[in-house]
């Protein structure tokens, strides 16, 4: 696994650590990060979909632009 500590040195670690703190916080120091990494990353995926609808709306403003530009080359062409 990792180079140098075995699998039964990761459990005489495990086994302090579960000694010192006790399962109870244990438990709520992984709710608690697994809430901040779940929040984490719905702000992540809340910025990219502002992002593409930022996008959107500039591509739309472009059309526009295109379709108002060729709408008046075509009334120039014909005057």
């Amino acid at each position: 696994m990792f180079s140098g500590i075995s699998i039964w040195q990761l459990i005489i670690i495990l086994a302090i650590v579960v000694l010192l703190f006790g399962t109870k916080k244990l438990r709520n120091i992984g709710s608690d990060l697994g809430g901040a990494v779940k929040g984490f990353k719905d702000s992540v995926k809340d910025g990219e979909q502002e992002q593409d609808q930022k996008r959107l709306a500039d591509d739309d403003q472009d059309q526009d632009k295109d379709a108002t530009r060729q709408e008046r080359e075509k009334h120039k062409d014909q005057a």
